[in-house]
């Protein structure tokens, strides 16, 4: 089911009011490129400033409360920067240890549905310890009582990234267990674009340690997830709409750099 218009106007809402705020709030960095400066405009330098400094929190600015948006249509419960749980069982960490290193050797392929029963069987056995654990992007629960954890990623992580990314999705998993026994849980990395279109997604390390088929949405298929089958062509036409729209806002911003 797509969106409904009142989604869409929220959506484009949230994608005003943030670039707004980070026009309000931007300050060219101050470094001193002379050359650049002299061959290409101050004006196009600062907008090469904006963009690179919108690049590096364009996930909590825009795509996390874009998602929760669109999320809140679909599912009971849609929150961002939350905390999976507090309290992890020894014998957990145990177990994610032992499944960190089957994988880091290539001793086992990336298989997440038997990873979350490994474990759950433990979740409540040995010392409670209390963690503090990298925040939930997204959280969601579906209306069967799914809970959805999502950390959203840039385009392309780098490459020694992706380890570190599968002990958090197997640590908010077993944190989750530990709160709320046997409940239904996935954990899974999003990643908002896919930048090889029309190829497929492609970053080699991410199949010796991510299930892809159970951690990893990307693009069309995590946008078309929350808001259903449609959204991501929706979100794109937002995304223009308000890009026309501010234009003559975004010019007069960079104008006075000329």
């Amino acid at each position: 089911m797509p969106l409904s218009d009142q989604h869409l106007e929220n959506v484009a809402d949230v994608l005003r009011n943030s670039l707004r705020n980070k026009f309000q709030q931007y300050k060219p960095e101050p470094a001193s490129m002379p050359f650049h400066a002299r061959l290409l405009g101050k004006d196009r330098m600062a907008l090469f400033s904006f963009i690179h400094s919108l690049n590096t929190n364009f996930g909590t600015t825009i795509y996390e409360p874009i998602a929760k948006a669109i999320a809140s249509q679909n599912f009971k419960i849609a929150l961002s920067q939350q905390k999976a749980g507090d309290i992890i069982s020894s014998k957990a960490q145990e177990a994610i240890q032992t499944i960190m290193d089957n994988l880091t050797t290539a001793k086992t392929t990336p298989d997440k549905i038997k990873e979350i029963q490994t474990i759950n069987a433990v979740a409540q056995q040995g010392v409670m310890k209390s963690v503090n654990l990298t925040k939930v992007d997204i959280l969601l629960t579906s209306h069967d009582g799914t809970f959805y954890l999502f950390d959203i990623k840039t385009a392309k992580p780098n490459i020694g990234d992706f380890r570190g990314f599968k002990r958090t999705l197997l640590e908010w998993t077993a944190t989750k267990l530990a709160s709320e026994p046997n409940s239904k849980v996935k954990t899974l990395i999003a990643i908002p674009y896919n930048p090889y279109e029309p190829h497929p997604y492609e970053r080699w390390t991410i199949r010796g340690m991510l299930d892809i088929n159970e951690e990893l949405k990307v693009g069309e298929e995590f946008w078309d997830f929350l808001g259903g089958e449609g959204t991501y062509e929706q979100l794109l036409d937002v995304f223009q709409k308000v890009g026309i729209e501010l234009r003559p806002e975004i010019d007069a911003y960079f104008a006075k750099y000329t």
